[in-house]
């Protein structure tokens, strides 16, 4: 469906004004696509600051800071503009090295060390790390390792896909699902990728999720014959490499914007409806010590962290036991909000194995969860049960890990 398409469902404008959108948006497409988005962004914001310099110069002010401190940051950034040209969009820029692994890392360290990438260097994986990828990739995709039972797949793909915002790229892990809308396989996609994202950071492979910011049509057209378009739909891509310190420094600011996350308490509750903040500094919560934080910093399109998690208990006289949680999707979205469900899954089942918590994930229906009149959003997805109590849960080896 077109972005006008959309407008008109949604009550839509007057034609004309939908035309000069729909304009605007092919040029803004246009540009972010072929490249040059972002470093146009960091030109565009030097011109006001020479334009106040010129207005400065004009009216004789050139001594006072009306003229020399605009004047000075507006060339500053036109400056980092042109030098991003040329050392990331020309590719002049000294060979870097391959990072390291990161075997000394424990599992909730080596979660957060997790960034996307948004610069790649041009070099290609070794012929190790590629192994290495390949294997992770085929110990995450088998059905019985799935939650749901719809055939996904991570093809791999060696080009330099059409992409935003991510460049240097040329090295993806495309995941493909059904045709047929099947949510359990796309938070299965999510699932099984992230796994393989966590095996990447080990290795010191850097990577980026992208979803809205891949042209469909380009990475279509590079699977070639591996994609059929009666049977299969693209969820997402994953961009694969080694980090490179040469990066846009309009890509720099919205890192630190999209670095933020929501707290805790906005995302984990004591109850199946959604609205009571869950204490997970307070026994029986706490014996899940940093699971909370690495699903708390799990990437999503856009950062919006739309996945939520209710934890349901049982008392059996004084003593409170924890014996699911809830994992459900906060909007209605039918492929990003699923792939952010299965992120948190990876995430939260990965620090459990690291804690020595046992359980498994299992798709409860709304009679079994107890919870007849829970609210369409958060719409529920898929539980973590828990199997049974570790003697290693306890506060203080949980903050140890």
């Amino acid at each position: 469906m077109t972005q006008s398409q959309l407008r008109r469902n949604d009550g839509g404008a007057h034609p004309q004004e939908q035309l000069h959108r729909s304009a605007f948006w092919r040029l803004k497409e246009r540009l972010q696509f072929t490249g040059w988005l972002q470093y146009l962004l960091t030109a565009i914001a030097s011109a006001p600051f020479l334009v106040v310099a010129g207005i400065g110069w004009l009216i004789g002010s050139w001594r006072l800071q009306l003229f020399w401190l605009p004047l000075m940051i507006g060339l500053v950034l036109l400056v980092i503009a042109i030098f991003d040209v040329i050392t990331v969009k020309w590719d002049i820029r000294p060979r870097e090295p391959i990072p390291g692994r990161h075997d000394n890392l424990g599992t909730f360290d080596l979660i957060r060390a997790r960034r996307s990438c948004r610069s790649f260097q041009t070099r290609n994986l070794t012929p190790e790390h590629r192994a290495e990828l390949d294997q992770a990739v085929e110990q995450w995709v088998r059905q019985d390792r799935l939650i749901g039972s719809g055939p996904i797949r991570l093809e791999y793909v060696a080009a330099r896909l059409t992409v935003w915002p991510t460049v240097g790229a040329h090295e993806f892990l495309v995941a493909i699902a059904p045709r047929s809308y099947d949510r359990l396989a796309i938070l299965d996609i999510g699932r099984s990728l992230q796994h393989v994202v966590l095996r990447a950071t080990r290795m010191g492979v850097a990577t980026c999720w992208i979803g809205p910011g891949a042209d469909q049509a380009s990475v279509i057209t590079h699977l070639g014959d591996r994609f059929d378009p009666g049977r299969d739909h693209v969820i997402c891509v994953c961009a694969i490499g080694y980090r490179s310190r040469f990066e846009p420094l309009a890509i720099r600011v919205m890192e630190r914007i999209q670095h933020r996350r929501m707290p805790l308490s906005s995302l984990f509750f004591a109850d199946p409806q959604f609205e009571d903040p869950l204490p997970v500094d307070a026994a029986p919560f706490a014996s899940f010590g940093r699971c909370y934080e690495v699903c708390q910093w799990s990437p999503s399109s856009f950062n919006s962290q739309t996945t939520r998690c209710a934890a349901i208990t049982t008392s059996i006289g004084t003593e409170t036991d924890v014996v699911r949680f809830d994992f459900a999707a906060a909007t209605k979205s039918r492929f990003y909000a699923p792939v952010a469900v299965g992120i948190w899954c990876a995430n939260w089942e990965t620090g459990c194995a690291g804690l020595g918590l046992s359980g498994h994930f299992a798709v409860l229906t709304a009679e079994q969860r107890n919870t007849p009149d829970a609210p369409v959003l958060p719409r529920y997805d898929v539980s973590w049960v828990v199997d049974n109590k570790s003697p290693t849960t306890d506060r203080g080896s949980a903050a140890g890990v």
